[in-house]
């Protein structure tokens, strides 16, 4: 029955918000963050999703956030948080309901296949950002199992700094580093071997996760916010320090013990 509840929840709330948003966006109206927050938090709730936040996000200028990535529960917890739009790939786009709600948020679609659609991507991350919209990037470029970061990708990191400074000049764009991890279930501490529940990864069939993921219900995620920089270094250098902070901050939350962000002594300005 919780199955059933949660699917008929979720295609209603979801077709509503692609219906409210059209409206907004077409009539050039103010309110799509306040819509999408709302919509991630009511599915979360109904999920059973517990968000525990640590640090702030940047509020107010361009900042892209770099992130770990291990779920599609990643999306609705991350956008609880702040209006953002989030970086996935194309083939989302193409999902029943997924793809026009995704769409509606202000996605960005990215085919990493195609060189003419990713510059394509990456000059529409860039839109977002002139309009101050903080665009999550899940620099994987894949899930993992949850008990592990995987190595960042520099490409896109680079490409949006370059693509950014191009249309705004001297405006920098702030790097922000973000983990997040799920450490709970049923109000017990997780351990490796229960996140491939919540994981989603490899061949993994989606259907039949799904399906046990709602079953089991009462999840706690754990989403810490570093501290964000200045791009102006090359990316393959930003990208391994974003890294290295994402990995601390990860194996901290994991370990129970989530690290606020250590402060700079001189912060950018209008950065938290």
């Amino acid at each position: 029955m919780r199955v059933i509840y949660v699917t008929v929840v979720f295609v209603t709330m979801t077709s509503a918000l692609i219906a409210v948003q059209w409206v907004l966006r077409t009539f050039k109206l103010p309110g799509w963050g306040a819509v999408a927050t709302r919509y991630y938090k009511i599915l979360c709730s109904v999920l059973g999703i517990q968000v525990r936040i640590v640090g702030e996000p940047v509020r107010g200028r361009p900042v892209l956030i770099v992130a770990n990535h291990m779920s599609w529960a990643d999306i609705p917890v991350i956008g609880t948080i702040t209006p953002l739009a989030f970086v996935s790939k194309s083939e989302i786009a193409k999902w029943p309901l997924i793809g026009p709600a995704a769409k509606a948020q202000h996605t960005v679609f990215v085919d990493r296949s195609r060189r003419q659609q990713t510059g394509d991507a990456i000059a529409e991350m860039a839109q977002r950002l002139q309009q101050n919209i903080p665009v999550v990037l899940f620099a994987e470029g894949t899930s993992s199992d949850g008990n592990r970061v995987l190595p960042f990708r520099s490409s896109l990191v680079g490409a949006v700094k370059d693509v950014f400074a191009q249309k705004k000049g001297d405006v920098e764009v702030l790097i922000q580093p973000m983990s997040i991890c799920y450490t709970g279930h049923q109000g017990l501490p997780m351990g490796r071997q229960h996140r491939p529940l919540v994981a989603w990864y490899g061949d993994l069939d989606f259907t039949p996760h799904l399906k046990e993921f709602i079953q089991r219900g009462a999840m706690d995620a754990v989403v810490t916010f570093g501290e964000p920089i200045l791009f102006s270094a090359d990316r393959k250098t930003v990208t391994k320090a974003i890294e290295s902070t994402v990995r601390k901050l990860t194996a901290a939350a994991l370990r129970g013990r989530p690290l606020a962000p250590e402060k700079t002594e001189n912060p950018p300005a209008n950065a938290a």
